[in-house]
């Protein structure tokens, strides 16, 4: 077997072109979910970061956060129905306000990472009635963020580290807001 047939296994498992693009290029798939533990890191050797938002982010990134924020209001206004944009705006949130550094687009595992902590980005919408989440086992981070949106748009966000989430089941990891 070569180095390259993960290559191979990447095409018949579905990935994109592009994703198998990168990991050409890196020479292993990035896209595989990895323990960390496996690889040489403790869990009690991963930093700290501080969550301060004073971190310069890049200005138009909030300026569009901000308008798509605005945006979301006023359709909810005029049709009394919400965008389904939900995760996406908990996304730009965890970037602004905490300085989630976010992986490429259709990066499985985890939505970004947080000085050596990898990142899972889960969002309550004010449409859902239970304030929980769950977020697939096998999935590569070690910290989720729960970003919550309530109905008039203010945005909070809670980490909750892996160890702590509750298990839903063979496939699921399960994470209330009110608890923590």
């Amino acid at each position: 077997m070569s180095d390259w047939d993960f290559l191979h296994d990447m095409h018949n498992e579905g990935y994109s072109p592009d994703q198998i693009a990168d990991a050409a290029a890196c020479g292993y798939n990035p896209y595989d979910p990895f323990n960390l533990v496996d690889i040489g890191y403790d869990p009690d050797e991963w930093e700290e970061v501080d969550h301060d938002q004073d971190d310069e982010c890049d200005p138009e990134l909030v300026m569009v956060f901000e308008n798509l924020v605005h945006n979301a209001k006023q359709f909810h206004s005029i049709t009394n129905r919400y965008l389904q944009i939900w995760g996406e705006l908990g996304e730009l949130f965890a970037e602004i306000a905490y300085g989630i550094q976010r992986h490429k687009p259709h990066t499985k595992g985890s939505d970004g990472r947080l000085g050596n902590d990898f990142i899972e980005i889960k969002t309550i919408s004010p449409e859902k009635k239970a304030e929980e989440v769950r977020v697939k086992r096998g999935g590569n981070f070690n910290k989720l963020l729960i970003v919550k949106i309530d109905e008039n748009f203010a945005f909070e966000g809670k980490f909750i580290a892996r160890k702590d989430l509750s298990k839903a089941g063979s496939a699921h990891l399960r994470a209330s807001w009110s608890k923590k």
